[in-house]
This record gives structure tokens, C-alpha cells and sequence, in this order.
């Protein structure tokens, strides 16, 4: 057949600025990424903790299973009070780990099967072994300002000066710890081990940035940033003094956390300002080594409004991190949620993102407990169908794919620090061990984690049935389900469409995910306790009569690829499924009309 020439210009043009619409999103901002917590991933050596060699043993696991990227817990070297977040050396590996080779063994694998390398970077304190420490401690000329340190307040019964303030460190009791050395406090956030920094030191904020430096030149994609609401604290007042903070409200307990409303320790302008300066960095690096954009991920737990502010000033334009972590889906939900609550969380992140940006989703992580303890096995599958169903990027914590639990920790093998300094009657209130126990690879002993005759942590009871290897070999797990919305997210809808979150009947959420000329997908769960019949027909537009299912839970008893009324679709309780409304060849317009006058 031959073509005019006018026509076959103007159906170029139009394949043309279609794919450069399709082809605009950078690579992280549609990534699925997946959180590694080292020491508990994979052991290489028998000695019963996690280490790099291991991890690169089980990179084209993460190939396999679609993920793009993936962040690791700290593995700088450190004593090990909070296992890598009080780190001695910044530009060190712990020997636990492995050793710089190891890593660079490591990125160099990666890149291989095109996976992205993220550091964590933990800026707000070092470990007391730091050298920096050591110096200021002892007023070497230069450090004495590395960290907040602080005289104290008079003490009225004599002796030894007061706390200078009120302040509550994370993991329970004063913020302040007393120095024989230097005969002043110190401002320690977390653990007494672990003294805060002082980012009023222009020292400091140059070292730090030094240290973003040094990793990007080792081939590292990017930083999860640790903590970074803790940065900056008030300065003191026009007596020399630094401010108490009143009670929240929210616990009678006086060494709890939460106790106090944290007005002049946490996200103050300043924080925000400094990861400004981290993205100038980051974004200048890229300008002049190349290369894909190298991408800064934030964890704080602050207000939207706060979270906004993260991704770009509303003054300035300056931008921030690219992903300044959504914890809404830990924060804001919960076993008994209801459809409308994730509909909430859902629209209330969407509206605080600035235009060109992209979302992201975070569903659990080494802090918090897993997603089938918090919501209950039989929502394993709902809760990954839900996160994958949302665009921008996801993050997955080891094990969630495969639907690891919370593992019971006695008092005699707690290590988290929060724990022990809990004490033995709050522990389990506080302890994180439970969700940082080995992954389960396969059902031999020690879930394959290790050859060894021990583990850091102990094994959970159900890995002979909870497993890589196990799941592997059924016709249905939650890691196949897991595989199955990770292939969904490659597809143009899912990486391009608009995105509606409905609540229907009052107990079932839908997530409508659209784009003109490719399929439709609509992800149905039913958070009710009762059976559930809806009319779809309303969800989307030029939906037909009748939908397909495309990924089903592991005890659903659908099928892929069976069909059901759009006006009639059943769910049971605790039910979820994808269904697609396939759109015919003859209407891809841009697939099949298009690339065929072109012919």
C-alpha cells in the first residue's frame, strides 16, 4: 500500500510525541526499590550474620523478582551498639560485612544485571569511637564544635551541673549525656553512643558532604538518608540557654519519646535547607561525571505539610530529595482501617506533591513491624497488591514479598538498643528484633540464611513453609503474587496512567489505573468482614461488560484470565485481585494503527 507522504509525516510526528510522553519519568520515579537490612540478608562466611559477599550471592534474586534498586541498612564500620547506626568510620567498611573490595565487588555486580546501589547515610550522629568525637571530647584545636555540647544548667542542691534541657532521646530517657573529660553535656538524639553533630559548624556540613562525595566516586546510585528530622536543634536564646519542650499530650511516661512535642529538635528550617545542599551536591556530581540521576530518598516521620517542603521550598523552588519517604501506609493504617482511611492517606499524599515530582510508597521497613503482623496474614497479598497499585516509585523490605512475619524475641536474646533500654518489663513494646530476624531462603536449617551453627537472631518457627525455595515451587504464593504486580508495573498504565483511589459499598477499596489506548486496571479490595458484590461499571471510562482477572491472592479461587460481569463482581472478606479491561488491538492507536501506516 503506499502512503502519502503528508500522512505518513503527520502519523510519525504522532508516534513521536507519543513516546516522548510515555518516555518523560526518570528511572526511580516508577522503580520498585527494596530495602536490605545487611545483616540478616544473606551470610557468606558461617558466621551467622549477613554480610556484603552474601548479598551479592542473591543480586539476581532482586533481578528476578523485579525490583530496580535496592538500599542497605549502614555497613560502615562501627562498634555495633545499634548495629551500624553509630558509625566510627565513614569511608570504612565493618569487617562484619566484608571489606571495601567486597563492595566494589558488589557495585560492579549490580551495575552488571542494571540494578541501582543506595548507601544509607546516617548524618545526624556518629559513634562515640568516632575520631571526630575523640577529638572534641579532649578540645583538640578545630573539633570543638563537632558535636553540641553544653554546660548545663545549675544544679541547686550543688554538684554537678543539670541536663540543659528536657530534651528525650529516641530510645528512652535524656537527650543529654555527661562528659568527665571535657565536664560538659552532650547532645545524644539516640543512643548515649551515639552524639549528635553539630550542623551549625560549617566544618561539619563540609565533612559530611565529603562523605557523599567519596561514595559516589565508589559507583553508588544514590543515599537513603537516616534520620534527617534530627539534624538541626534550636539555637539558644538570648540568655545563652536552649528551650525545654512541653508534653505532648500523648503519654503520662516522662522518659518516653513521645512524650515531649519535638518543636526544637526536629525539622526546623535549617534541616530542610541542608537537604537542599545535599541535592545541589548530588545534582552538580551528576553534571559532571554523567550518568543517570543519582537519587537522595529521606526517612522522617514529619507533618505533610513539613513533607512538601522536603521536596522542593514553596519560596525558593530549591529542590530537596527526591523521595522524602511516605510512611502514611505505616503511620495512618492500621488492622482495622477501613476502605475510606486508605482512600484518605492515599489523595492526602497525592495533594502535597509538587507538580512534576512523583510519589512513593512505603509499606514497612527494619523499625517497624511487618506488614502480616500489622494487618494479618490473610492481607499479605492485599496490602503488596495495594502498594504496586499506586504509581511512583515503592519500597519493599526484605521479606515482605514472601510474607515473613514478626518473630517472638525472649528478654535473654534482645540486642535492639530500644529494647534493653526499655528494660525487661517494656522490651517487646519497643524492640525492633522481631522484624530483623535472617530471611528465610529455603527450608534447610537456618532457612538457608547461613552454613553456620548459629544465627545473630533467631530463625522464625514457620520458615520451613515461609521460603524462597518453597514458594518458588507453587502454583500460588504471596511471591508470585508479589512477581505478577511487579511485571504489572513495567506495563505503560501502570507506569504512565492516572490513578483513582474510590471507596465502594463502604467496605472495598478500588484503585483505577487508566491510560488512553492500553488497558485499564482496576484493583479490588474487600477490608469488610462480609461478602461483597459491586457494580464496576462506574470505575472507569468505556469499561466492557466483562473484565479479566490478572493477579488473584494465593487463596483466591479465581483464575487468570477468567472473566466476570463488570456489573457484578464478588469478594469475599479479605479479599483482593487485579481485573483488566483489555483494550482490543484496533484501539491501541499508538501500538498498532500508528507503527502500522508506518510500515
Amino acid at each position: 500500500m503506499v502512503r502519502s507522504p503528508v500522512v505518513v509525516a503527520l502519523l510519525s510526528s504522532l508516534v513521536v510525541s507519543l513516546d516522548a510522553q510515555l518516555t518523560s519519568r526518570d528511572w526511580w520515579e516508577k522503580a520498585g526499590f527494596y530495602q536490605i537490612y545487611p545483616r540478616s540478608f544473606m551470610d557468606s562466611d558461617g558466621d551467622g550474620v549477613g554480610d556484603l559477599n552474601g548479598i551479592t550471592s542473591k543480586l539476581p534474586y532482586l533481578k528476578e523478582i523485579g525490583v530496580r534498586g535496592f538500599w542497605m541498612s549502614p555497613i560502615n564500620k562501627s562498634p555495633m551498639v545499634d548495629f551500624g547506626y553509630d558509625i566510627s568510620d565513614y569511608r570504612d567498611i565493618h569487617e562484619q560485612f566484608g571489606t571495601m573490595a567486597d563492595f566494589e565487588n558488589l557495585v560492579k555486580e549490580a551495575k552488571r544485571l542494571g540494578l541501582k546501589v543506595i548507601m544509607d547515610f546516617v548524618p545526624n550522629h556518629t559513634s562515640n569511637k568516632h575520631q571526630w568525637f575523640i577529638n572534641s571530647e579532649a578540645k583538640v584545636a578545630g573539633y570543638e564544635d563537632y558535636y553540641v555540647w553544653d554546660d548545663g544548667l545549675p544544679n541547686p542542691d550543688g554538684g554537678r551541673n543539670l541536663p540543659p534541657t528536657n530534651w528525650i532521646q529516641a530510645f528512652r530517657g535524656s537527650a543529654w549525656e555527661w562528659s568527665n573529660l571535657r565536664e560538659q553535656y552532650y547532645l545524644h538524639q539516640f543512643t548515649v553512643e551515639q552524639p549528635d553533630l553539630n550542623y551549625r559548624n560549617s566544618k561539619v556540613v563540609q565533612e559530611m558532604k565529603d562523605v557523599i562525595t567519596f561514595w559516589l566516586d565508589k559507583g553508588v546510585d544514590g543515599f537513603r538518608i537516616d534520620a534527617v528530622p534530627f539534624l538541626f536543634e534550636v539555637e539558644k536564646n538570648s540568655e545563652g540557654r536552649y528551650l525545654d519542650e512541653l508534653p505532648s499530650g500523648t503519654t503520662d511516661d516522662e522518659e518516653d519519646f513521645d512524650y515531649l512535642s519535638h518543636v526544637y529538635t526536629q525539622n526546623l528550617p535549617e534541616t530542610v535547607d541542608m537537604v537542599y545542599q545535599w541535592r545541589e551536591l548530588v545534582d552538580a556530581y551528576q553534571e559532571t561525571h554523567g550518568g543517570e540521576t543519582r537519587v537522595l530518598m529521606t526517612e522522617g516521620y514529619a507533618p505533610l505539610e513539613v513533607l512538601h517542603e522536603y521536596y522542593v521550598s514553596s519560596t525558593s523552588g530549591r529542590l530537596g530529595s527526591h523521595m522524602p519517604f511516605n510512611f502514611g501506609l505505616i503511620t495512618d493504617i492500621t488492622k482495622a482501617s477501613k476502605a475510606q482511611d486508605f482512600v484518605t492517606s492515599i489523595q492526602s499524599w497525592m495533594a502535597i506533591i509538587p507538580e512534576g515530582h512523583a510519589a512513593n510508597w512505603v509499606m514497612g521497613n527494619h523499625d517497624r513491624p511487618r506488614v502480616g503482623t500489622r494487618f494479618g496474614k490473610d492481607r499479605i497479598d492485599m496490602m503488596n497488591m495495594i502498594i504496586h497499585s499506586l504509581p511512583g516509585a515503592t519500597v519493599t523490605y526484605q521479606g515482605e514479598e514472601i510474607g515473613m512475619t514478626d518473630v517472638f524475641i525472649s528478654w535473654s536474646d534482645t540486642v535492639d538498643p530500644a529494647a534493653c533500654n526499655a528494660g525487661e518489663a517494656l522490651y517487646a513494646q519497643k524492640s525492633r528484633d522481631p522484624v530483623r530476624t535472617p530471611f528465610q531462603w529455603d527450608d534447610s536449617a537456618f532457612a538457608g540464611f547461613t552454613t553456620g551453627t548459629g544465627t545473630w537472631l533467631p530463625v522464625a518457627s514457620d520458615y520451613q513453609s515461609v521460603n524462597v525455595k518453597v514458594e518458588e515451587g507453587l502454583v500460588r504464593s504471596h511471591l508470585k503474587v508479589y512477581k505478577a504486580m511487579m511485571r504489572l508495573r513495567e506495563s505503560k498504565t501502570f507506569q504512565h496512567g492516572s490513578m483513582k483511589a474510590r471507596v465502594v459499598n463502604d467496605n472495598v477499596l478500588a484503585i483505577v489505573r487508566e491510560l488512553d489506548g492500553y488497558n485499564t486496571y482496576i484493583t479490588l479490595a474487600n477490608l469488610g468482614s462480609s461478602n461483597e458484590v459491586i457494580d464496576g461499571i462506574g470505575l472507569a471510562s468505556r469499561l466492557p461488560s466483562k473484565l479479566r482477572f490478572e493477579v488473584m491472592g494465593t487463596d483466591s479461587h479465581h483464575v487468570k484470565g477468567g472473566a466476570v460481569a463488570t456489573d457484578d463482581i464478588f469478594l469475599l472478606p479479605n479479599e483482593a485481585f487485579v481485573l483488566v479491561a483489555r483494550i482490543a488491538p484496533v484501539e491501541r492507536v499508538h501500538e498498532s494503527i500508528c507503527e502500522a501506516w508506518l510500515e
